[in-house]
């Protein structure tokens, strides 16, 4: 099934050089802003006062993170839990308040904007440093992912590839959270996740194109190394172009009705899919061809005795 009724012949090797210094200059700012303006971590990495309460009946959360708010509260992320009267709140360390005062005021607030007795089941106070282990061990699971990624791709194809692939993951999340520490929007564990999602998006989109690569510089014997790329990524756009929109419909989706506790989650995962996309043809194929790609590197490895074409 293809989504382009025509075969394509667009350039793209002929434009990797401005697409290169477009993403340098993304990689740069999205450097300097982390550095500069750092990342509005959560909860979950800066502890925080954690209660649940039990109401009389299914109560909306958006009246609740109103309430709170009011009552100056801000900085809380809110869920249901279990069912729709449990519910969830996470809040952030207020400087000259105990995890006791918080409980009264929130249970005071929301009592008082229900006008109904509610049912306090537990406080809980997280310390931040379980937030910095949380930070330690999600940067922790990115770098495994990529040693594995490298390992994997050097043994299935071949290294010039497998330094692509790596160039393109590390592309990938650096732009993304880039843009979550230029908006101000806050990182939790959710975003970590989705983050390693957007690396194994970008990956599978990479080997794709990779082995098509591979097919077609074994099949195809004329034409330059450049020439040949864009057969192949003309050939996987169909289905590029197929799999970046069906996944985007449904993270827009996720963005738009999904509510406030996966904004972020979803955020990071349209960033990733546009970046990952272009990052398999600018940064991954670019970057094998400029270690110097050639058939040579990707044809099977004749056997003793064998003749040209590799039979005896």
């Amino acid at each position: 099934m293809r989504f382009l009724s025509k075969p394509q012949h667009i350039d793209f090797m002929g434009k990797r050089t401005p697409a290169l210094i477009f993403s340098a200059i993304l990689i740069i700012g999205s450097l300097v802003t982390i550095g500069v303006r750092g990342l509005h971590f959560g909860i979950d990495f800066t502890g925080g006062t954690v209660i649940e309460m039990g109401y009389p009946k299914a109560v909306d959360l958006g009246e609740v993170r109103s309430v709170l708010a009011k009552a100056g509260l801000k900085q809380v992320v809110v869920q249901h839990l279990g069912t729709a009267k449990d519910v969830l709140i996470r809040i952030a360390p207020r400087k000259g308040e105990t995890s006791a005062q918080l409980s009264t005021n929130v249970l005071e607030a929301l009592s008082g904007a229900a006008k109904a007795h509610l049912d306090m089941r537990r406080v809980d106070f997280v310390g931040p440093q379980v937030g910095s282990e949380l930070a330690e061990k999600g940067g922790l699971a990115m770098l495994f992912a990529i040693v594995g990624i490298l390992i994997y791709v050097a043994l299935r194809f071949e290294w010039k590839f497998a330094v692509g692939s790596i160039l393109a993951v590390l592309h990938d999340p650096i732009i993304t959270i880039g843009v979550f520490a230029a908006l101000g929007v806050e990182f939790d564990l959710t975003v970590l996740a989705a983050v390693l999602a957007v690396i194994g998006y970008s990956l599978n989109d990479t080997i794709v194109v990779f082995d098509r690569i591979r097919e077609t510089f074994r099949k195809q014997r004329k034409g330059t190394p450049e020439e040949i790329m864009n057969v192949s990524i003309n050939d996987t756009l169909s289905r590029t172009i197929m799999t970046s929109l069906t996944t985007m419909l449904t993270v827009v989706a996720l963005y738009v009705f999904g509510g406030p506790v996966i904004h972020g989650f979803a955020l990071a995962l349209i960033i990733g899919i546009v970046v990952g996309t272009y990052s398999s043809i600018y940064i991954a194929s670019t970057a094998a061809l400029m270690l110097g790609l050639s058939r040579a590197d990707l044809l099977p490895a004749q056997k003793e005795g064998a003749g040209a074409d590799g039979r005896p």
